[in-house]
């Protein structure tokens, strides 16, 4: 069995890559390298270039490779942006999950999984979100993940395609320093660019209705979040008939930003002590996975807390930047 993992030199994509090829699953990885990086790849999966828009280059790959199953990980995944530019958003994350879903009902593969997110819940006033919680999403990003789980499903339903539909929440950490988030735009690696600058981090609303006024987020170590993958794609793997499954991919456990801060600082070594801005609209109190169900399904439950994601990703961080480690 060969799987095709799109988005697969990604920060994401090269953990679940690295963890499926360790596991003895034959992989290739299709990449745009639009904001992947070819050198995260294990040594002997083949990449191809291109992105799931070329039609031509899917069919070609599904032939050349003997395709059997997809891991979807492709996609373009910045909540603002997809505010400033809703009809790029669409065209590479809706339009682009269309086109490769038709060459994969052409191939006749019957395994797929979709990359989703917590996006898709809005802001929920909830202290766990099942998966069965209303899908209420607030921004482009979020509408375009759920309309994709609408699609598999539609399509795994007439096809007779197995399919897994994983939302993830805040994903953090790395499975080695070259494996890290070379980005600036989730909260761990913003807190680094911050102090290693000389800023303060920035907390958003130290006013909500939470232990200590910040906002409280569910975090999952990347690597916990590809040995899920895993799981899910050998389960997809040994049905016997095709079927559909949605999960939540977290801790189910919340730490609150100003808790991230205090570990920043106690890991690093830096003041990180934050500054106080205004609510960002949109933030929710709190947002944190009910996990019982992947648990039940699947055995499966993560096993990395917060401390190693930071200090993970803080080893990430100075690989890239070793004038951090001078402080």
């Amino acid at each position: 069995m060969t799987w095709l993992i799109t988005g697969g030199a990604g920060y994401i994509g090269a953990h679940v890559a690295l963890a499926m090829t360790a596991a003895g699953e034959k992989v290739v990885v299709l990449d745009d390298i639009s904001s992947g990086v070819t050198e995260r790849l294990p040594e002997g999966i083949e990449l191809v270039r291109g992105a799931v828009l070329d039609r031509e280059l899917l069919d070609r790959t599904f032939a050349d490779h003997d395709v059997t199953g997809v891991v979807h990980l492709a996609a373009k995944k910045q909540v603002g942006q997809s505010v400033e530019q809703p009809l790029h958003y669409y065209r590479e994350n809706v339009h682009g999950l269309t086109v490769l879903l038709e060459a994969v009902v052409e191939a006749g593969v019957r395994q797929f999984l979709f990359s989703s997110s917590a996006a898709v819940y809005g802001v929920p006033e909830l202290d766990l979100i099942p998966e069965s919680a209303p899908c209420v999403p607030i921004n482009p990003y979020g509408e375009t993940k759920l309309a994709g789980e609408w699609l598999v499903r539609a399509t795994g339903r007439a096809h007779s395609i197995s399919t897994a539909c994983l939302r993830y929440f805040n994903v953090a950490g790395a499975a080695r320093p070259e494996l890290a988030d070379t980005g600036v735009f989730n909260i761990i690696p913003m807190f680094f660019d911050r102090i290693t600058r000389g800023e303060a981090p920035r907390i958003f609303g130290d006013d909500y209705p939470t232990p200590d006024g910040t906002c409280v987020r569910d975090y999952i170590h990347v690597a916990d979040l590809a040995d899920a993958h895993l799981t899910v794609a050998r389960r997809l793997a040994e049905q016997q008939s095709a079927g559909d499954l949605t999960v939540n991919i977290g801790r189910g456990v919340g730490v609150s930003v100003r808790e991230l801060a205090d570990l920043v600082g106690e890991i690093t070594g830096y003041d990180a002590r934050p500054v106080i801005e205004p609510r960002r609209a949109g933030d929710a109190a709190k947002a944190v996975a009910s996990v019982g169900l992947i648990t039940e399904e699947l055995g499966w439950s993560a096993s990395r807390g917060v401390r190693e994601m930071v200090e993970s990703a803080w080893e990430g961080w100075c690989l890239r930047h070793p004038e951090a480690r001078s402080n």
